[in-house]
């Protein structure tokens, strides 16, 4: 057991192992041993032999498959090779982020990658260097891998082949099933968010759709089906199956789960012993007892589709009951099932019963009497030899020892059983009289001789024998040989017949661990008062108002799945959807637990499982596509959002008008005003393409662009006012929600009072401005607008008074007036400038100066983000100020922030480059003043050689 123990851990790590046995037989002193190699275990084919011996069942670890990746112009391929089964499997047009996910998932033993994953400019082995297949590099460049050419299919049998040594003829399987018509394999990303592949941190969704106790093969189905979504046909038969499932009154049986591959391998080379048989019986009568029983067989027709699928074999219904009875007689026929008993171990007073038990449990009670009669005869007939010769040779002397036993140092002897050398001997110790006077035991005293080992070898002092109990002793171990022989041979002829058969084998065993995990799958949902769906097709024509539901995803009492809605603890929302929802909301009000939810119950939806929703609408989506945060990716030199935009490729690729997108605070890596940018033309795009989803974000700038939208509709999580603070809901509204609550977050996370005090107060600046800036008030009546309204998000604004708002404002017609003297001003500042640094003797030939205007209440347009900007603000107080910046809008809303400026405008030059802006900034300080003009920040123009580069005029132009 240890030495099996210890091949199963090699193989489980991918390790092949040459076993090399000795060959058993008397040896002599200090010759050679012979050996000789009996078996090779790899991943692929667990070591088997000698299973047939044993008398217990054994762990048999799952064989790995072999893995081969290509590429072709509908998109990556994957090859996986069984060679315990002799099957293989090939998906075509996988993504990358499927394919990764396939390799995390899949222990595998051997990984070839073709070499049209080279094909790029340079022919360089990185691809990913040169474009798509960074993902994919990066997986596979942490693993040991061989390269193929050719044919991707024949080449990787024909590597198989070479690698387990198999003979040119042995024939693969093909149990590729169809790709059309069924949804995309997840992402890695969608799996890993929902915990369809359990992730440290993530509520992991394989732990409630089953009962705690449901582990093993039906677990591993079910995880398959959600990263792997059945076809359209499939899920409706599957959740066909679980309604009957749900609906029936009589009992079930236990489903017997046999690994397909250890069956197979078992059989194959004939090493089941009749543990297995009697499980295999279990699973066929299961089967049949489905079968015979109405409410039951219903359900096995129905899991007749996903079990082809599963195993890749077709089945006739009638022909797996048919051959389900027949192999269950030829088992049923030979082996000594559970509660039979018609053989008994021998049994003698004289001899241990350890012996006995030892010697004939291996193989006594596996094969009926009425098959081995004769060689059973033969051991009892020897048994009882045995029993005799002991009794004559051993008995007396122990007669003798008892009689003569003094209580202290007397003579010591008894009949013991050496288990290591499967013999029965006398052992004792001054049992010899030092005078033969003739007494009772004598005579079988002077018959014992110095017991030996299987070498020749003394065993030790105390243990004896005789010449009749050691002929005696070998032919009971012989006539046990044969026996347990001829029942190793009919094991072996029984495993030989349902060779045949093993297809049908196969089949049923995967039914029932199918069976099995829908069953548990159903109580589990009952128990937390889950709902089956209703699918709907996609309506093809977009000119077709659609009525039946297509096309449109409606969950009414949607609840986390991670929640156990029978004890009441979920919150549960309604989510109708015919478009793309722009989604809104505070920290910790519940966006990405809802962006999962849904995921989640589409995800169980589209596999014909149930939901955790009151009731629930769901489209057959062709794909479903989660991405959530994203992590910087060192190895690969990616910054969270370079993995980000990497994620948001792959789904906008592939994202079609049949599938559902979920992401979840968009562009939230990167530079605010490019982010939001970037995250509306993200939106027109899947708006355009016309998919189902969500796109949650915080950067509320969203909404003033000029997105060209035609589907999209808001929609925000709720908050509530109570006790004098901003509360979450959970619940989906319409609209569009600008509270945070991050202060809230930062104080419940242990952010000290005083700088939660400090932003507390920045806001309330920048409150000010926001609302003089959008309604241009000013003293009572802005401080009416905040109580009536924007209080409620932070109270703070409501005791603004007045007079801490009020300033002076020159009249329009003079702030006009002066406004235009500064613009003039800078301009001519500008073209002399530009003048003396050319050489232009006539002003016509500088370049026009485009100067743009931003008025109160106004914001820079997006042109000027990102941009290098020059501009003057116009204080009220008839000052300006000059400066520079790349954030215009910033810092705008930086001016305006300070007392008496909310309604401040500016004027503004775009510029090429950071370092010309700072020069030009300094010209302007130096030389308005001499012009009459008020600087606020004079002292700014001593930076008179600010920048790193000079100003040439022949790369300066200003806008």
């Amino acid at each position: 057991m240890n030495l099996r123990q210890t091949l199963d851990d090699l193989t489980r790590n991918g390790f092949s192992v040459c076993i090399v046995e000795e060959v058993q037989g008397p040896t002599q002193a200090r010759c050679r041993k012979s050996r000789f190699i009996s078996g090779h275990a790899h991943p692929g084919s667990p070591y088997v032999y000698g299973l047939v011996g044993i008398d217990h069942d054994l762990e048999f670890p799952e064989p790995m498959p072999v893995f081969g990746i290509s590429r072709s112009a509908r998109g990556y391929s994957m090859i996986l090779v069984l060679e315990t089964m002799k099957t293989y499997m090939l998906e075509d047009g996988l993504t990358e982020e499927a394919l990764v996910t396939k390799l995390r998932t899949c222990q595998y033993h051997h990984l070839f990658l073709h070499t049209s994953l080279r094909q790029n400019s340079s022919g360089t082995f990185r691809w990913g260097e040169y474009g798509k297949g960074g993902l994919l590099w990066g997986e596979c460049n942490s693993r040991t891998f061989e390269w193929i050419e050719g044919d991707p299919v024949p080449e990787l049998l024909f590597k198989v082949k070479e690698l387990y040594g198999l003979d040119d003829e042995v024939k693969f399987r093909n149990v590729t099933v169809s790709s059309e018509n069924r949804p995309q394999p997840l992402h890695l990303g969608t799996a890993t968010q929902i915990g369809a592949i359990p992730t440290e941190g993530i509520p992991c969704l394989l732990k409630v759709l089953l009962p705690s106790n449901c582990t093993g093969l039906p677990a591993l189905y079910v995880r398959d089906l959600l990263l792997n979504p059945p076809a359209y046909e499939i899920a409706i038969t599957i959740q066909a199956t679980c309604k009957l499932m749900n609906e029936i009154n009589c009992s079930i049986p236990d489903f017997t789960c046999i690994s397909s591959a250890k069956l197979v391998k078992l059989l194959e080379l004939r090493e089941a012993n009749h543990i297995e048989f009697c499980r295999i019986k279990n699973v066929l009568d299961e089967v049949l007892h489905m079968y015979r029983n109405f409410e039951l067989r219903e359900i096995l027709k129905l899991l007749m589709d996903p079990t082809w699928v599963a195993t890749g074999l077709k089945v006739d219904f009638q022909t797996l009951v048919s051959e389900c009875e027949w192999a269950s007689s030829k088992i049923g026929g030979m082996i000594s099932l559970d509660g039979e008993s018609d053989q008994k171990i021998s049994s003698c007073s004289f001899v241990p019963a350890e012996f006995f038990e030892d010697m004939e449990s291996s193989w006594k009670g596996r094969i009926k009497m009425i098959h081995v009669e004769e060689a059973f005869a033969e051991v009892e007939g020897a048994a009882g030899a045995l029993s005799k010769a002991i009794e004559e040779d051993f008995v007396p002397i122990t007669s003798r020892i008892k009689f003569i036993t003094a209580p202290l140092g007397g003579p010591r002897g008894e009949i013991t059983y050496s288990r290591e050398h499967e013999a029965v001997w006398f052992k004792g110790k001054r049992f010899a009289p030092t005078v033969w006077a003739g007494t009772p035991g004598e005579d079988q005293i002077k018959q014992l001789k110095p017991a030996i080992d299987s070498r020749g070898r003394k065993v030790g002092e105390e243990w004896f024998t005789t010449l009749k109990v050691e002929q005696a002793l070998a032919r009971y171990h012989e006539a046990g040989d044969k026996a347990k022989a001829r029942v190793l041979e009919l094991l072996r002829g029984l495993s030989a017949e349902l060779q045949i058969k093993t297809n049908v084998l196969v089949f049923a065993s995967m039914l029932l661990v199918i069976a099995k995990a829908l069953f548990a799958h159903v109580s589990e949902g009952r128990r937390r008062k889950w709902v089956f769906p209703t699918l709907a097709g996609f309506c093809k024509s977009k000119d077709v108002e659609v009525s039946d539901g297509s096309n449109r995803l409606k969950i009414v009492g949607l609840s986390p799945y991670w929640f156990d809605v029978a004890q009441g603890s979920a919150v549960h929302n309604t989510v109708d959807m015919q478009s793309l929802f722009l989604l809104t909301g505070p920290n910790g009000g519940g966006k990405s637990s809802l962006l999962r939810s849904i995921c989640a119950a589409a995800l169980l939806g589209i596999c014909g499982l149930m939901v955790p929703a009151e009731s629930a609408l769901i489209p057959h989506f062709d794909s479903i596509m989660l991405h959530m945060k994203s992590y910087d990716s060192p190895a690969d030199g990616k910054s969270s959002f370079q993995v980000e935009m990497s994620e948001i490729r792959s789904i906008i690729t592939r994202a079609t008008s049949r599938s559902l997108v979920l992401v979840d605070e968009i562009c939230r890596g990167t530079e605010t005003a490019k982010g939001t940018c970037i995250a509306g033309s993200i939106v027109e795009t899947l708006d355009r393409i016309g998919c189902l989803g969500i796109i949650s974000t915080h950067l509320h700038g969203i909404f003033g662009l000029p997105l060209n939208t035609k589907n999209t509709v808001h929609k925000a999580m709720g908050t509530t006012y109570v006790d004098g603070q901003t509360k979450p809901t959970w619940k989906l509204i319409d609209g569009i929600c600008h509270e945070s609550l991050a202060f809230e977050t930062a104080k419940k996370e242990g952010i000290p009072e005083t700088i939660i005090q400090r932003a507390e107060d920045l806001y309330v600046q920048h409150k000010k401005e926001a609302f003089c800036g959008m309604y241009g008030l000013k003293g009572n009546n802005l401080s009416a607008q905040v109580v009536k309204g924007s209080d409620k998000a932070h109270p703070q604004l409501s005791h603004i008074g007045a007079d801490t708002l009020h300033h002076e404002i020159e009249s329009t017609n003079q702030m006009e007036a002066w406004q235009q003297d500064v613009k003039n001003a800078v301009i001519t500042i500008f073209q002399k400038k530009l003048m003396e640094l050319r050489k232009l003797k006539d002003p016509l030939e500088v370049p026009e100066l485009h100067c743009v205007s931003v008025a109160a209440r106004e914001q820079p347009p997006p042109s000027a983000i990102g941009a290098s900007v020059v501009y003057v603000m116009f204080s009220p107080d008839s000052r300006i100020y000059v400066g520079e910046t790349d954030n215009l809008e910033g810092r705008i809303r930086a001016h305006r922030s300070k007392e008496g400026m909310q309604n401040a405008s500016f004027i503004y030059f775009v510029v090429p480059g950071k370092s010309m802006a700072c020069q030009l900034e300094t010209l302007l300080i130096n030389q308005l003043p001499n012009r009459g003009f008020r600087l606020s920040n004079v002292a700014d123009g001593k930076h008179r050689n600010f920048g790193s580069s000079t100003l040439h005029a022949g790369n300066m132009v200003v806008f």
